[in-house]
């Protein structure tokens, strides 16, 4: 028997994980004032940079004394240029409990080759934070894009520690609080919460590891888009905007729009509360509704961006296969885009509710996640 369809679909069905949907009032026109043609290091070009450096911290809180910087190959490149610079100088714990920290797990024990101390905790679950000694450098992920799951609050990180802490922040930078006090490294990148476009990371330093960056030389060869340091001396430029390479003034024109529609609603306040409200309205559903769960085990863990989703149906016959069927559906239908799970995590959903997700959007999604799964269902006989 044919299921019948909602009535309304999404206005905006990009649910995408990265990139992320545009703010709601984007068009290109907004791009009109970009410095397209002009060099990066002319005075337009300086003045945009700064601007983008200004309006992070502005929006984010970060500390005058924290050093922001724009880097390229995005978050990758910005957590890259931080493993390479900072660690070898103490034992260094590496925390992952999804796809991206498992990556810079390989590349801190196989490429630097480091004698890490590695914890790790299966997708949906997340390693025992008590157990973590600051007093060791420590790599981790702020939210697990990948699993749906993140770190409840920094009160795992001691105040007096005498390591550093290497946050990669890309997916909860402008969406959640982060204890600046507790984290001396963070990275993020444009296209995540503010949907800004890809290629550009933001690499930002606390006094603690600019001072790890000036007495300590790490003993590998260090590659020109890494280094951070002449002489002994952090290179003020890069947190300036006097960028390593040549960025994308079009790039950094729409993360200027971006920033300014933060402002609009609010700020970093603003912002959270947009992702809330979209979470909450997954979570209502998930609790009405006994065939389908999060994939985080523990409801404090829960992300407020990239929220992954698990079928839990006991006719379900192949989990990825009907996985991938439902968002193949919802695509076809206009109802929701790129909403399957990532390639390395267990089979289900991964919806994004960041603050440029508007909130009627999620609601008009959720009945074609019903009216998919459903029809799923009956497909499979």
């Amino acid at each position: 028997m044919a299921i019948e369809q909602p009535a309304t679909r999404p206005a905006n069905p990009r649910f995408s994980s990265g990139p992320c949907a545009k703010i709601p009032t984007f068009t290109l026109d907004k791009l009109s004032d970009a410095a397209l043609g002009r060099s990066h290091r002319a005075a337009v070009g300086k003045d945009k940079l700064k601007a983008a450096i200004e309006g992070t911290r502005e929006i984010l809180g970060i500390p005058a004394d924290y050093k922001i910087g724009i880097v390229p190959a995005s978050d990758t490149g910005a957590v890259e240029m931080a493993m390479w610079s900072l660690l070898g100088e103490r034992k260094v714990e590496m925390l992952a409990w999804e796809s991206f920290g498992s990556g810079w797990v390989t590349d801190v024990v196989k490429q630097l080759k480091l004698d890490a101390e590695v914890k790790t905790a299966e997708y949906g679950q997340i390693v025992d934070l008590t157990s973590v000694d600051c007093n060791n450098d420590v790599v981790f992920t702020w939210n697990g894009t990948t699993s749906g799951v993140r770190v409840p609050n920094g009160d795992w990180i001691a105040d007096d520690r005498e390591g550093l802490t290497i946050c990669d922040a890309t997916s909860a930078a402008f969406a959640m609080d982060l204890p600046w006090d507790k984290l001396d490294v963070v990275t993020f990148s444009w296209q995540k919460v503010l949907g800004g476009e890809a290629a550009h990371g933001m690499l930002i330093l606390s006094p603690r590891a600019v001072e790890r960056l000036e007495s300590y030389t790490p003993a590998w060869p260090m590659p020109k888009i890494f280094r951070l340091t002449k002489g002994g001396k952090l290179i003020e430029g890069i947190f300036r905007g006097e960028t390593i390479n040549t960025p994308s003034m079009l790039a950094v024109e729409d993360y200027l729009v971006a920033l300014d529609w933060a402002r609009e609603v609010g700020g970093l306040q603003g912002l959270i509360a947009r992702a809330n409200a979209n979470t909450k309205a997954i979570a209502d559903f998930v609790e009405l509704h006994d065939w389908i769960d999060f994939l985080a085990h523990d409801p404090a863990t829960v992300s407020n961006t990239s929220v992954c989703l698990k079928f839990t149906d006991d006719r379900i016959k192949d989990g990825a296969a009907f996985a991938k069927a439902v968002a193949k559906r919802m695509e076809a239908e206009g109802a929701a885009l790129d909403i399957g799970a990532y390639r390395d995590a267990p089979a289900g959903l991964r919806i994004w509710c960041g603050g440029t997700v508007e909130l009627s959007n999620i609601e008009a999604m959720l009945p074609w996640l019903e009216w998919a799964f459903q029809t799923e269902i009956e497909a499979q006989g």
